[in-house]
């Protein structure tokens, strides 16, 4: 068979192409395909570290994992990190290219397209099939002129494109009908059918509905898939998605999470929200740190520097000081940690004016911004309780100090973070540690938390295969690979 491809697109964001293009990673790999995830453009601070030594969105390489691949640059060659609101680290097959202004990146944007198409050629070389994940809508006809991430990737390439529609929402009849009511004709001889996603209750209530759009789109049903409850066991894609997806059990060992608006690779909380005896709690600017709480952790952070400020503006900083007078213990991760410390230093003004600021002083170490970024995958070993933890780091800085010299974790003869001299706060800059099943039982009751045996990565597995499952229940498979694109 040669290479063959179709694009996932949305009748807007969050309608679940990423969870749909996941599933179907995993049930035609089942079928013996050879298959590779390919979103062009992604914009999140979820990122992860490949093993040829880039970053990609989270998303990207949960798919890469249902697909049974090792997760590479090229699924991803345009991921864009947002540091403001109106400007964003750009990043091109795996490396930091610029930091640009969203107008900027709007007017240039182009200039990345040849990076896009060498990494879908490289990637199907090898391919049977490749399932390419759109971003957003390609409903936005005013981003339309010069557009990368729809179907302006799609006419590049020449692939054809299913439409994903989120029921759940309401008003998914018209968004359909919409949608190919703006496109222009070309784009929209390019969609080939469309799929139903987030039903709830007797799909045969839809079938008014469905043969409505068929009849007016003159396209296939691919299917209606009802909500797959269990998708809250996998990773987020991006922080929109917090709310709905990162409840926890509400076991006794309390955990506040502080939600910076910046706030990256929050899927390090993943394992700890499916611990039977913990709770995690997301506390908004502004909230109070509730005296009950037994461990708060500071995440990591696209702009360290600004959410410092952010923190500091809210009144937190006086919170954790309290909850540590109270025998409260605090972990920071990667930028979380930078905070935890006396000073943050950005001598080349990588995130704003160049200069210094005081961190929170919970932690005696002094963090130094530099341009080299660190990202690696790494195997280290938890000091206190001689576990070995697997996980990636991501980061800008180094942190130096006293507090050192009591580390967190080892990665070979290199130690990670800091402890404070009466052991209440810690930090480190290892991502992904708490999904090391050993380790994370072992830290949580050390601190006093009653905890089950939860076996994380087995129930990504699991729930990978139980969606892939639900997929080829509900989608017509065949079909779609009969519409697919030879490339």
């Amino acid at each position: 068979m040669s290479a063959r491809a179709f694009m996932l697109m949305g009748t807007g964001s969050d309608v679940g192409k990423s969870l749909v293009a996941a599933g179907l990673c995993r049930a035609f790999a089942n079928r013996g395909l050879n298959v590779t995830p390919f979103k062009p453009q992604n914009m999140s601070n979820n990122a992860a570290v490949t093993g040829d030594g880039g970053e990609i969105g989270r998303a990207q390489a949960l798919q890469a994992r249902a697909a049974r691949q090792s997760a590479t640059v090229h699924m991803n060659p345009v991921l864009l990190k947002p540091e403001t609101n109106a400007g964003a680290q750009v990043i091109i097959q795996g490396k930091r290219a610029a930091t640009m202004t969203a107008r900027d990146f709007f007017t240039n944007r182009q200039q990345f397209m040849p990076a896009i198409i060498e990494s879908f050629k490289i990637l199907g070389q090898q391919a049977d099939l490749i399932i390419v994940e759109g971003a957003g809508s390609p409903a936005e006809i005013n981003l339309r002129d010069g557009d990368l991430a729809n179907m302006g990737f799609a006419k590049a390439v020449d692939i054809p494109a299913f439409l994903v529609g989120d029921i759940h929402r309401g008003g998914v009849i018209a968004s359909i009908v919409g949608t190919l009511a703006v496109l222009d004709t070309d784009d929209k001889a390019r969609l080939k059918g469309f799929i139903i996603n987030k039903f709830h209750g007797d799909v045969k209530l839809f079938e008014t509905g469905k043969s409505y759009l068929e009849e007016t789109t003159k396209l296939p049903c691919l299917g209606i898939v009802p909500h797959f409850p269990h998708a809250r066991n996998l990773p987020a894609e991006d922080a929109v998605a917090l709310e709905e997806t990162l409840t926890s059990h509400s076991g006794p060992y309390k955990i506040v999470v502080l939600r910076l608006p910046r706030i990256a690779n929050f899927d390090d909380l993943d394992p700890l929200r499916l611990e039977t005896g913990v709770s995690v709690t997301f506390l908004e600017l502004g909230e109070v740190i509730p005296g009950d709480t037994n461990l708060v952790f500071i995440p990591g952070s696209k702009s360290t520097m600004a959410d410092l400020a952010s923190l500091r503006a809210t009144g937190w900083d006086i919170d954790l000081k309290a909850h540590v007078r109270r025998g409260g213990r605090v972990l920071g991760l990667c930028g979380g940690y930078q905070m935890l410390g006396q000073k943050i230093h950005d001598p080349e003004g990588l995130e704003g004016a160049a200069g210094s600021v005081d961190g929170l002083g919970l932690l005696n170490i002094e963090t130094s911004l530099l341009p080299d970024k660190t990202l690696t995958r790494v195997t280290a070993t938890h000091l206190a309780s001689g576990h070995e933890i697997e996980g990636y780091e991501i980061h800008l800085g180094t942190s130096h100090g006293p507090d050192c010299t009591r580390p967190f974790a080892r990665i070979g003869k290199h130690d990670d973070g800091a402890t404070s001299a009466d052991g209440l706060v810690s930090g480190t800059y290892i991502h992904g540690c708490f999904a090391s099943d050993e380790f994370r039982s072992t830290y949580l009751k050390t601190l006093g938390a009653n905890l089950s045996d939860l076996a994380f990565e087995a129930i990504i597995e699991k729930t990978l295969d139980e969606l892939a499952s639900h997929l080829e229940q509900h989608l017509n498979l065949d079909q779609m690979l009969e519409l697919a694109g030879e490339i």
